[in-house]
């Protein structure tokens, strides 16, 4: 069999799995995607929100923080100014004068991780919930998530993301659809014990095992990557509530989306070069996680690197006839070219697309994403999947660029 062929079915058979594999997660689990546990007791929580140069949003996020459904002599709200150069500083100020309950730690620069750091040793609370300074928690949020921890085995929670500035433009409406995809999947696998990310929006911990494992690492650029990754490796449990939702903004122009999903990646291979010595050894973390995680970025690149490959091979022979019937003044297109049997290799692709297309729709249909479905929604998912995610790869070469050339910047 030609090696282009083993190599495409071989994709082909690993897409159809992981696509199976989450289908199969969704059938056995579909009256539970939206459960959550009442908490036994009212847990102390501290909300610590990391601030740098938000004076835009900062003041969205304290007022919906102050609307949370939570009792309030059970709640303390901690600011963290990390050196901000705008008008973040007075806003927060000026905040407090109508919320006394909040508290200000005002710092110089020395970035997130940090800065939570700084918080936790400030934090009264048994639980520490991390808010970003451009996420709005929704009412009920930080109480179903608190109920998880019924489990004393329960290191963290996370939250599902939604995206608040979605009609911007396309950019921002083919992210939307993925963060809903993403959180949808990251519920999925917290039936296998497996969330490996808890996002920065909204998240809560135990503070005693955040503070055993040593806290945020300063020395990576997404922090809630290793330090989820961090409590997993200690045995330390992790979950996602579906059903507790937090809005946030993503950037609206390429070059912002481009350097924020680098750094996401740079973070990812931090991650696996800190833990590799963990593979194969220890729990769903060595067992699932990492092979899993570390698979889905090789199958990534070397998938873009094949297709790639393919287009150009077939770009290039199609110049290559082109130019020579000219040159002889041939006919440039021939009737026996045309191939009308049906090919396996297109049969399997169109099972994978309308597999996909189908289980994507049910997804945002369960997630709400819209009341109705609408065919602008229906292109936009055609994006999403033939050229987001068929590109998305790229990202990943700048990763390892930045990684190999220990490029840490935010």
């Amino acid at each position: 069999m030609d090696l282009i062929i083993i190599v495409y079915l071989t994709l082909m058979f690993i897409a159809l799995y992981m696509l199976s594999f989450f289908i199969i997660l969704t059938i056995t689990n579909k009256n539970r995607l939206f459960d959550y546990e009442r908490p036994k007791k009212e847990y102390f929580v501290s909300i610590l929100i990391p601030a740098f140069n938000e004076e835009d949003t900062i003041n969205g996020t304290i007022e919906h923080i102050a609307a949370l459904n939570y009792p309030k002599n059970k709640l303390e709200i901690i600011i963290i100014n990390d050196g901000s150069k705008d008008n973040t500083n007075k806003i927060i100020k000026k905040a407090m004068k109508k919320y006394p309950f909040l508290k200000l730690l005002d710092k110089k620069n020395s970035g997130k991780a940090d800065s939570l750091n700084q918080g936790i040793k400030m934090a009264k609370g048994e639980l520490i919930a991390v808010v970003d300074s451009d996420s709005f928690p929704s009412k009920n949020s930080l109480k179903k998530l608190t109920g998880f921890f019924n489990n004393p085995q329960m290191g963290a929670v996370t939250s599902f993301v939604t995206v608040r500035n979605r009609n911007v433009n396309l950019l921002t409406k083919i992210q939307s659809l993925e963060y809903m995809v993403l959180g949808w999947a990251r519920k999925l696998l917290d039936f296998v014990d497996s969330v490996y990310v808890t996002n920065g929006p909204l998240s809560v911990y135990r503070k005693k095992y955040v503070e055993e494992v040593g806290g945020f690492d300063l020395t990576t650029v997404t922090e809630d990557i290793d330090i989820t990754w961090n409590l997993l490796n200690h045995d330390y449990k992790t979950a996602m509530c579906l059903d507790a939702r937090v809005s946030t903004e993503v950037p609206s122009k390429f070059k912002a989306w481009f350097m924020q999903r680098s750094r996401w990646g740079l973070g990812g291979l931090q991650a696996i070069a800190k833990y590799k010595k963990m593979f194969f050894r220890k729990g769903m973390f060595g067992a699932f996680i990492l092979p899993f995680v570390s698979f889905s970025i090789i199958v990534s690149i070397f998938g873009f690197l094949f297709s790639s490959y393919l287009i150009l091979r077939s770009t290039f022979s199609r110049f290559i006839v082109t130019a020579y019937s000219a040159s002889s003044g041939a006919s440039l297109f021939h009737f026996q070219e045309l191939n009308f049997y049906p090919s396996v290799l297109l049969f399997y692709l169109l099972i994978l697309f309308s597999a996909s297309i189908i289980y994507y729709n049910y997804v945002l249909f369960k997630t709400k994403y819209e009341d109705n479905f609408s065919l602008k929604r229906f292109l936009n998912l055609l994006l999403y999947i033939l050229i987001y995610l068929s590109t998305y790869s790229i990202i990943w070469f700048h990763s390892i660029y930045r990684f190999v050339k220990g490029d840490n910047r935010w």
